[in-house]
C-alpha cells in the first residue's frame, strides 16, 4: 500500500461521502438547480487565488526541476481553461463571481494558506493531493455524461476527469508517496493530520453546497 493509499484508508468514510455526494450526483445527472450551481461556483472561485499560490509554492519547493515541471504545467491549466470556465459560467448563470466567503470556504482557504506558509513540501502536497484526487474520484465515473449537460455542468466534469487530469493526480500522489518515505514519525503525523482535515473540509464544502449557498447578485 502506498502512502497516499494508506492516508486515504484512514478517512474512508469522509472520502466516500465526498466522492459519492448528492451534490455531485445531481450535477452529473443534470438535476442540480441553477441557483445551487451558481452559489457553488461563487464560493469555489474564491479558492483559485489560494490554490494558485499553494501550487506555486509547492513547485518552488520541489526537489528537482523534473519534480517541478508537471506542477508548473498544471498552474497553466488553473489560470487558463479553469479560470475561463468560471468566467463563462458566471455570464451564462448571470451572476458575479464576487461573493462573501461562507464559513466552509474560509476554512479551506485557511488550510491552504497554512500549508503554503509551512514551507514544507509534504504539507503542501497533503492539501493538493486531497483537493485534486477527490475531484478525480467523483468526476471520472460520470465523465461520459458531460456532453449531454449544459456547459456549466458538463465542463466542470471534464475539467476533473480524463487522462490529463488523472496524470496530474498521479504526479501529486507520486510526489507525496516519495517524500513520505524520508519523513520521521512526527512529520508523518503532521501529514496525516493535514490530509485528514483537508478531506473533512472537502466533505463539509459539498454538504454546504448541497444545502445551498446564498447567491450574491
Amino acid at each position: 500500500m502506498s502512502a497516499t493509499q494508506y492516508l486515504q484508508s484512514l478517512v474512508a468514510q469522509d472520502w466516500h461521502a465526498a466522492t459519492h455526494h448528492a451534490f455531485t450526483n445531481a450535477l452529473a445527472d443534470g438535476t442540480l438547480r441553477r441557483e445551487k450551481m451558481a452559489g457553488y461556483l461563487q464560493q469555489d472561485y474564491q479558492f483559485i487565488d489560494g490554490f494558485v499560490r499553494l501550487l506555486a509554492s509547492a513547485v518552488a519547493h520541489a526537489p528537482t526541476l523534473q519534480d517541478a515541471v508537471p506542477g508548473a504545467q498544471f498552474l497553466g491549466v488553473i489560470c487558463g481553461p479553469e479560470n475561463t470556465y468560471f468566467l463563462r459560467s458566471s455570464q451564462a448563470l448571470e451572476i458575479s463571481l464576487s461573493a462573501p466567503a461562507a464559513p466552509e470556504t474560509i476554512a479551506f482557504q485557511q488550510l491552504m494558506d497554512q500549508a503554503r506558509r509551512s514551507g514544507r513540501y509534504e504539507i503542501m502536497l497533503s492539501v493538493l493531493v486531497v483537493a485534486e484526487w477527490i475531484y478525480l474520484d467523483w468526476a471520472t465515473p460520470v465523465e461520459g455524461r458531460a456532453d449531454d449537460l449544459p456547459f456549466w455542468l458538463g465542463e466542470w466534469i471534464t475539467l476533473h476527469s480524463g487522462d490529463g487530469f488523472a496524470q496530474v493526480v498521479a504526479y501529486l500522489r507520486d510526489q507525496l508517496d516519495i517524500v513520505w518515505e524520508a519523513l520521521d514519525d512526527d512529520a508523518r503525523e503532521d501529514v496525516t493530520a493535514t490530509f485528514t482535515e483537508a478531506v473533512r473540509l472537502e466533505r463539509a464544502f459539498f454538504d454546504a453546497s448541497w444545502a445551498g449557498f446564498v447567491v450574491a447578485k
